[in-house]
């Protein structure tokens, strides 16, 4: 078997099993249970827990109830150090973070083997997809992942990507992104509130790598939803200097579910 090992371990996250499943059972018991959200997509963030692990806490606690139902989990972000023209998909069986390994899903990656471009090379240091999984290990009895991270692409391929893998209730997606980067304290406030607004009127085409690190695949998700009538909801929104950091050079966070129940309206 073919393992992807963990990259961000004790630098982004916590490396001790017990000390990172204390961590994020502290951050998911924070939020506040939701009776009546059935998430389809999420949008989180991916800094070091320290910073944003709490926004995503508000992302993942929706999935409490539908875990048992989530087999397949499509998870895209951006790749931050190692370019790539397209979307990659890797070759490994399964990625490991302390808490486990989770598979791949190589089925589902065969079913866009056309659009996608198969290298190892972007996922071994990249901790945009890495940092969701924990959550994901803590909520989820058990699943595979869609590991994918997007470099120079279109928008409209992502949500090309989620359109043959949307699936049923087993598949959930997620989207993993920061907002802006390295602005002073009320600038980023702004900047990420005009975001914000952008995502959940689905101005999909407006978004761009000021607003968002994993803009594409933020982009293709609202690309996705909006053709099929659903509409983000905000759960959370703040930045760094909310959180652990100083205020004159932040980066933002957000947290969005997508309910596909919304269709139905």
């Amino acid at each position: 078997m073919k393992i992807r090992p963990p990259a961000a371990a004790g630098l982004f996250y916590a490396g001790d099993p017990r000390r990172l499943q204390a961590t994020v059972s502290e951050m998911l018991g924070a939020v506040k249970p939701s009776a009546a959200a059935v998430p389809k997509a999420l949008i989180a963030p991916h800094a070091g827990y320290v910073y944003s692990g709490r926004v995503a806490a508000e992302g993942f606690a929706t999935l409490r109830l539908r875990a048992q139902s989530i087999k397949r989990v499509v998870l895209i972000g951006p790749a931050h150090f190692v370019p790539v023209r397209g979307i990659a998909a890797p070759t490994v069986d399964a990625f490991e973070t302390p808490l486990g390994r989770v598979p791949v899903d190589r089925d589902a990656l065969s079913a866009i083997s056309e659009i996608v471009i198969e290298t190892d090379a972007p996922h071994a240091p990249e901790h945009s997809l890495e940092v969701e999984l924990p959550f994901l290990q803590a909520l989820l009895p058990s699943f595979a992942v869609v590991p994918l991270v997007i470099g120079e692409a279109k928008a409209q391929d992502v949500a090309e990507v989620l359109r043959r893998l949307w699936g049923g209730p087993e598949t959930l997606i997620v989207i993993s992104s920061d907002l802006s980067h390295y602005h002073d304290y009320d600038t980023a406030r702004r900047m990420d509130a005009a975001t914000a607004a952008a995502i959940e009127r689905g101005e999909w085409e407006t978004l761009g790598p000021d607003q968002a690190c994993g803009f594409l695949a933020v982009a293709g998700l609202i690309a996705e939803t909006s053709h099929r009538g659903l509409a983000p909801q905000r759960l959370a929104l703040c930045n760094s200097g909310d959180t652990a950091g100083g205020r004159d050079r932040v980066v933002g966070y957000g947290a969005w579910m997508v309910e596909e129940r919304a269709a139905a309206a």
